[in-house]
């Protein structure tokens, strides 16, 4: 294959233009070329003349010892496409779908690849012609990015790994061979000053991709399928001890999950990135209204160790919930999350007798407050009837949680439960589970999946920390909308730190961060980890916690650099939220407020940190004071630290 700077310029200036045994797709910015090989299939790809993959040859084996890709086309086809889609919630209320595409056709299968501005994802999909089934017995994706680039490498040797703090090393070469990651996987090219990301979208009833480091380079990898599940681990999780030789079987028509390789040069466009969720299929609910994202109090976090509350709270009881509903109404949070302990866990609607789950949704009816109940997914995958009956009891949501597998069968679970629940108008959110691949769009009721090291593990460790959210930001939910379940009111220093269970946690990184989590992540169902007692110490924060939206607009990228900080403004209605947040490093930020329509004062709450947050990470300032459009102010943040900006229009 030709190198891609050998290519004259006016082909490059073609949208699409095509040889006699090559084809060169660009992005619709024209920054992006892929020059895809007829013969074979294979793609290189460059970035502003910069190459970035070479020769990338993929291919998918079956049992029957066929194998799809590495052979010369039939015929081709290009196409462009220019439309707007409208999501039903999210960061923005528009979302351009531009892209250019290229159709290689074969006997029993396409291989398609797109190219948006954002990068190259390509995917075989199964013309259905010549038998009922496909047995996938091996698939190869490689990418063997070019420049040995930096990685933030969430490292494993399990299929069951999604919750990873990164370990960086500073160039892929020096990754030991057999070691696997998770995706999305970020990596940092700083000769060129480019950053790719690999990742996957729509994937049905087929293994989730991690990167495999080989000999020669960055492979996909995946779990076989199981042939035997056991309950296991916490003794409630279902494991597969034994696998079929093979990953998957599909019907032959079946559309193989995109293989995603972004890249830019600049970070801040990974923060607005929706490549992931454009790739998905629309959406399969036909009527939306009772989905309806929103704020939670909740009880887990905190061990429901409540200062003030006149019971004794050591166990949780109808009047305990009862207590948190009130906070929440009080406080306009739409939701009460009821979390493990309130059923039996594999029998769910099986009722534990010191609750009575009846009442607390009733009381939470009467209060305008919709209940959400923890599920063990086990259970559900054992009897997805059980939803019916919780969906009959009025309960608005469900936490369904330790999943801990993302192989062939699993992924197929996800998909049956997000539709049983829309059937049922049950919102969900997925928790011990596997990162999201756009299931999401096709069914808007799943609001979050979990796939981080959110806010719960500082009770164990200390891997959930200002230096992890500035590179999972850039990376993990690109993915989608993650459940961190931020709000802690209980900030430390590194050096004072000390992980807690049971008891009462806290978390690293100061008061600021913690505020600005709720503009810079995606959570359309958004916890208040800590409890209402402690938050009704504080009314500024609480009152900015009731107000703060969860879904958006608008989404700007102002500043960001993965690993080291990112600051971004979201818009609903005429209001602007602005989220700052920082690593471990002290940095000095500018926000310049042109954004803001001219002519327009507006009046901007300030969260900043305060010069003292290196002797108390709960400090902070908060004032207020008037911006336009011409304004420019600079925050301090401190270490482990952020800002959040308030702006509401002056009459």
């Amino acid at each position: 294959m030709k190198h891609l700077s050998l290519f004259p310029i006016a082909a490059l200036l073609c949208l699409l233009s095509s040889c006699e045994n090559e084809v060169v797709l660009t992005s619709p910015d024209m920054n992006t070329v892929a020059v895809i090989n007829i013969n074979t299939g294979a793609y290189s790809l460059s970035f502003k003349n910069q190459p970035v993959v070479e020769n990338a040859c993929p291919t998918i084996s079956f049992d029957d010892n066929t194998q799809w890709g590495n052979q010369r086309a039939c015929t081709y086809k290009t196409s462009r496409t220019r439309k707007v889609q409208h999501p039903l919630y999210g960061k923005n209320r528009e979302i351009k779908d531009e892209y250019n595409s290229v159709t290689l056709s074969y006997p029993d299968y396409q291989l398609v690849f797109r190219m948006y501005d954002s990068g190259l994802a390509y995917r075989f999909v199964g013309k259905g012609s010549k038998r009922d089934t496909l047995t996938v017995t091996e698939e190869y994706a490689p990418f063997h990015l070019l420049s040995d680039p930096s990685v933030f490498w969430g490292d494993t040797i399990t299929f069951t790994s999604w919750e990873l703090d990164n370990k960086y090393y500073d160039a892929v070469s020096k990754i030991p061979v057999g070691r696997y990651a998770q995706t999305p996987t970020p990596f940092v090219d700083n000769k060129h000053q480019l950053t790719h990301i690999v990742a996957e979208a729509d994937l049905h009833d087929y293994p989730g991709m991690f990167l495999l480091k080989t000999d020669e380079g960055l492979n996909g990898y995946w779990a076989y399928s199981p042939s035997k599940v056991e309950l296991g681990s916490w003794g409630f999780v279902l494991v597969a001890t034994e696998r079929h030789p093979y990953m998957a079987r599909v019907p032959a028509n079946h559309k193989f999950p995109w293989r995603i390789l972004m890249t830019t040069d600049d970070d801040r466009t990974l923060l607005t990135n929706e490549m992931i969720w454009l790739l998905s299929p629309e959406c399969k609910i036909k009527n939306t209204d009772w989905i309806r994202p929103g704020k939670a109090t909740w009880e887990w976090w905190h061990c429901h160790i409540l200062e003030n509350a006149p019971f004794d709270c050591r166990r949780t009881s109808t009047e305990m919930y009862k207590y948190y509903i009130d906070f929440a109404s009080e406080n306009n949070l739409e939701y009460l999350l009821v979390d493990a302990g309130w059923n039996d866990l594999f029998k769910p609607t099986h009722l534990r007798k010191h609750i009575d789950i009846h009442e607390v949704i009733r009381y939470g009816e009467e209060k305008n407050v919709g209940v959400w109940l923890w599920l063990g997914a086990c259970a559900i995958i054992d009897d997805p009837a059980y939803l019916d009956t919780i969906a009959s009891w009025g309960a608005k949501g469900v936490k369904i949680d330790f999943f801990d597998r993302d192989d062939d069968i699993m992924q197929g679970a996800y998909e049956m439960m997000a539709k049983r629940c829309a059937d049922n108008r049950l919102l969900v959110d997925f928790h011990g589970c596997s990162k999201p691949t756009g299931l999401s769009r096709e069914y808007p009721n799943v609001l979050n999946y979990e796939a981080v090291r959110g806010e719960e593990c500082c009770k164990w460790d200390t891997t959930s920390n200002p230096r992890y959210r500035t590179e999972f930001v850039f990376s993990r939910q690109l993915a989608g909308p993650m459940d961190y379940t931020p709000g802690s009111m209980r900030n430390c220093n590194r050096d004072v730190f000390v992980p807690r269970d049971p008891g009462l946690p806290s978390t690293l990184g100061t008061r600021a961060q913690e505020l600005a989590l709720y503009v810079i992540l995606d959570q359309p169902f958004a916890m208040l980890c800590d409890s209402p007692d402690e938050y009704r110490k504080d009314s500024a924060v609480l009152g900015y916690l009731s107000a703060v939206p969860v879904t958006w607009d608008k989404t700007l990228a102002l500043e960001g650099k993965i690993g080291q900080y990112a600051v971004m403004a979201k818009q609903t209605g005429d209001k602007w939220y602005i989220g700052g947040i920082n690593n471990w490093d002290k940095r000095d930020l500018t926000v310049d407020f042109s954004f803001l329509p001219q002519g327009v004062n507006y009046t901007a709450e300030l969260f900043t940190d305060s010069p003292d947050c290196d002797t108390d990470a709960a400090l902070y300032e908060h004032q207020l004071t008037t911006v336009n459009a011409a304004c420019q102010t600079a925050f301090a943040m401190q270490s482990g630290g952020g800002f959040v900006v308030v702006l509401t229009p002056e009459k």
